[in-house]
């Protein structure tokens, strides 16, 4: 199984959905704790909307997200503080429980997980890829 990456940051809405399309993904899990944004395109309601346009499911995944401290230590490049953080919280049932729902839906379809950062290595989109991978078998791509 492929599990697909992306984040948005710097990226117009239209070039991320045509990544997804070129990539046949067919579900895009948001895996940001706030489904907000400032960027045009990428807050919950007008990013759903525009998928289901192009033919791709929107989920919203708010359990795997990273908590306020771990997007501070993100944004602040403190990488071994993001992963304690993110550490932690990944015992949390709220995690489980959404994690779950991430690992079936990659497995049954073609899923992207995105959010905000541009880089996977810097924020919990390798995590949670590296833990598919590690726990199932699953191959990254990151758009």
């Amino acid at each position: 199984m492929k599990l697909y990456t992306i984040g948005y940051e710097g990226q117009p809405q239209a070039e991320v959905i045509g990544r997804l399309k070129d990539a046949g993904v067919q579900v895009l899990a948001d895996v940001r704790a706030v489904a907000a944004s400032r960027r045009a395109g990428f807050s919950k309601t007008l990013l759903a909307g525009s998928l289901a346009e192009s033919g791709i499911e929107y989920v919203h995944l708010r359990g795997v997200g990273t908590p306020k401290a771990g997007r501070e230590a993100a944004r602040a490049g403190r990488r071994d503080e993001l992963h304690a953080i993110y550490g932690a919280h990944m015992q949390e049932p709220a995690f489980q429980l959404d994690f779950e729902r991430l690992r079936q839906t990659a497995r049954d379809r073609p899923t992207a997980i995105l959010c905000f950062c541009g880089d996977h290595a810097k924020c919990h989109r390798g995590i949670l890829s590296a833990r598919l991978e590690a726990e199932d078998g699953s191959e990254t791509v990151n758009l």
